[in-house]
Formats: C-alpha cells, structure tokens, sequence
C-alpha cells in the first residue's frame, strides 16, 4: 500500500514521479521538419505559379487556396490527425491549422445533420479566433486612425 500523500510537495513529487518524460529535442525536430515540409510544398507552389506567369498577389492566393484544400482533404481522409500527432506545432502553420480547425468539428458532428450538425459546430473552434482577430484589427485601425489623421482621405 502506498504512503498517503498530505501536502502539496508530496503531490507533485508523485505526479512527477509517475509522469512519462517528455522527448522535447525529438517533438522539436519533428514540429520543424514537417512545418518546413509544408512551407517548403508552399513556396514550391508559389514558384510554379510564377513560372507560370501569375504575378505575386495571384500565386500567393494560389498557395493558400492549395495549402487550405490539402489540409482539408487531409483532415477529411484523417490523415492530418497522425500528422498532427507527429510533429505537433508543426502542422499548425496558420493556414493549415486553421483549415484543421473548421473541417475537424464539421466532420465529427456530420452525423447531428447539416443544419445543428455541420453548420452549427463547424466554428466552434475557429469562431472565437475570427471573433477576437477581427475585433482587435477595427480597434487597431481605429487606434491607427487617431494617431495618424493625415490617412484619411474623403472622395
């Protein structure tokens, strides 16, 4: 029988005992090398346009309309998830996280219907960070505005 734990120092001492220890310098190669993979298929995406003659603003909107549908497609086959488990923050580049974030909760609440299913759960993680970066851009820009009254300019 196990000795009865009674204070704080104790409890964590029993946590840290029977806690696996993390492999941080693996999870780190690993969060580096697959987010470099996606930037790396990202500029290899931008440079094709560009041979292709797109200008930069054309083939940056190709890249993220590319790397949005992979990560999409990837998340609906569930194989973004065992990317995911591998290299941890490395699959969370922006644009592909953020893609991860609405189809994951569309594809697990499918079942409710499209309506309270889909529709109702598929922002569920993603709405508060639109909520929040679009209201901290209006106070940005209102702020901006104050500070420099110069860049108004009424037609």
């Amino acid at each position: 029988m196990e000795k009865k734990i009674t204070t704080q120092q104790e409890y964590q001492n029993y946590v840290n005992k029977k806690s696996p220890n993390s492999p941080i310098l693996k999870n780190c190669i690993n969060s580096f090398c697959v987010g470099g993979l996606i930037c790396t298929i990202g500029q290899f995406i931008f440079e094709y346009c560009k041979y292709k003659g797109f200008n930069d603003d054309i083939s940056g909107t190709v890249v993220s309309i590319s790397l949005i549908f992979l990560s999409a497609l990837l998340t609906a086959l569930n194989i973004f998830n065992k990317i995911g488990k591998f290299a941890g923050a490395g699959s969370l580049i922006p644009i592909t996280g953020f893609a991860n974030s609405i189809v994951s909760p569309a594809m697990e609440y499918k079942s409710e219907g499209y309506v309270m299913g889909v529709g109702a759960k598929m922002f569920t993680v993603a709405g508060p960070v639109l909520v929040f970066g679009i209201s901290a851009a209006v106070l940005v820009g209102i702020v901006y505005l104050i500070f420099n009254p110069q860049t108004i300019t009424l037609v």
